[in-house]
């Protein structure tokens, strides 16, 4: 029996939800998916660039990824809106709850995309552009954004099609369609080829998804190993990964943040380490996780980046143990060269109930009472905010006690203000 796997893509989700927040609860009348628009974060804090845009800012060359600066000299009346996460973070938990109506085997990908497994229920129609159709049309219709749909008998095939002419479509992929609708597609297009390998396949002659398809795999294998292989594979659509409901354990924890400033003391260094640190353990705490190998990166004012790891004698969720552990890597990594990005980085990681600590004779340090204490002081913020409780070195200075991740200022927006601010500063 022919699996029917759908990808679910949201169009320009970012702005997308943007556009349909305005619209439906804050009464604008003008539409961001039909202007010059994009939403990018804040240069001030040196995180200035393009999240999302619009169709007609693409029509003059904006991307996703181009700074602010980049972005303005594409299109100069370009309209920029703050990022929201919050109000993503609730606009994908819904269009997640609507496909999970037509199927119980949903596998969300990212926060806007989901691959939906309708094998065991395509009893209930005859064509799966029906469902694809519906789908579509229910989440236009009861959440204002669109989605694209693509259909096929596998993931890969599926998220080929939902590539295809957007937005509001649904497209087919199916083994028989591949000749006419992938092989002449250029070889970029094709899922995990990018910049470097799409440069190689060239070299070789490779120019479509066809004649990578036609190529011998052990040719390709010599030229770009493993790689080669896979989008052989892939270019010959054969993919055979299941859809998972439920998403596999990380094998790592990764945490990093942007610095507003140049850090060029120790004792900033230290305070962004441990915000990122506070961050990391509270997630590691809430999954149950622990993690054997700490490491530690940094990008200099000059784009330089550099890191470190070190494997931890025990696997731990202890803040403070992440954190002195990446403090004694940045030591041992920094040059005095400012700093304009922190990260610390996980590797190894265990369920907590599969792992034990290994004592040392002569360690003073209590670490279940470390453990209680913080997982106290988890709960408190769960139910207080993430404010309740703050480290004393931070109640003072411009760093947040809770580094990393989505930063606060991008959790929510100030609608007050109106819509937002042409290149030129002026309101439009």
């Amino acid at each position: 029996m022919k699996r029917w796997v759908f990808h679910v893509d949201v169009n320009s989700a970012f702005l997308s939800w943007e556009a349909a927040y305005r619209l439906h609860h804050l009464g604008e009348w003008r539409d961001l998916r039909r202007m010059r628009a994009a939403v990018a974060g804040d240069a001030a804090l040196r995180r200035g660039i393009i999240l999302a845009k619009s169709i007609p800012a693409g029509e003059y060359g904006v991307k996703t990824g181009d700074s602010i600066p980049e972005a303005r000299q594409k299109c100069p009346h370009l309209l920029l809106v703050p990022p929201n996460y919050g109000l993503y973070e609730k606009c994908s938990r819904a269009f997640l709850e609507i496909l999970r109506e037509y199927s119980p085997r949903v596998e969300q990908y990212s926060i806007d995309e989901a691959y939906v497994d309708m094998t065991e229920v395509r009893g209930r129609w005859e064509d799966p552009l029906i469902p694809a159709r519906e789908m579509g049309a229910r989440i236009r219709r009861e959440l204002g954004f669109t989605v694209n749909v693509g259909v096929a008998e596998n993931k890969l095939l599926a998220k080929m099609a939902g590539d295809f002419q957007k937005p509001d479509r649904v497209h087919t992929l199916f083994r028989e369609e591949i000749e006419r609708k992938l092989w002449p597609l250029p070889v970029d297009k094709l899922f995990f080829v990018g910049p470097a390998a799409a440069s190689k396949l060239k070299k070789l002659g490779i120019g479509t998804v066809g004649e990578l398809a036609a190529s011998d795999p052990g040719v390709l294998r010599l030229h770009l190993k493993k790689q080669g292989e896979v989008i052989w594979q892939f270019a010959n659509g054969w993919d055979d990964s299941p859809v998972l409901a439920e998403a596999p354990p990380n094998k790592g924890y990764g945490n990093s943040t942007t610095i507003p400033f140049d850090v060029t003391r120790l004792e900033e260094a230290q305070k962004v380490l441990l915000g990122l640190a506070e961050t990391l353990g509270a997630r590691l705490r809430t999954d149950g996780m622990r993690v054997g190998v700490i490491s530690v990166s940094l990008c200099t004012c000059g784009f330089i980046r550099h890191s470190r790891q070190r494997i931890l004698e025990s696997p731990t969720d202890i803040t403070w143990e992440v954190y002195r552990r990446a403090e004694e890597l940045f030591r041992a990594l920094w040059d005095g060269t400012p700093v304009r990005q922190l990260g610390i980085h996980t590797g190894k990681a265990q369920r907590a109930a599969d792992t034990f600590r290994q004592l040392r004779l002569f360690d003073p340090t209590d670490y279940e009472k470390l453990g209680k204490a913080e997982r106290a002081v988890d709960e408190i913020r769960r139910r207080y905010g993430m404010d309740a409780v703050k480290r004393a070195v931070f109640l003072r200075g411009p760093i947040d006690h809770m580094s990393g991740g989505i930063s606060r200022e991008k959790r929510s927006a100030d609608y007050d203000s109106g819509l937002i601010k042409t290149a030129e500063g002026g309101g439009r």
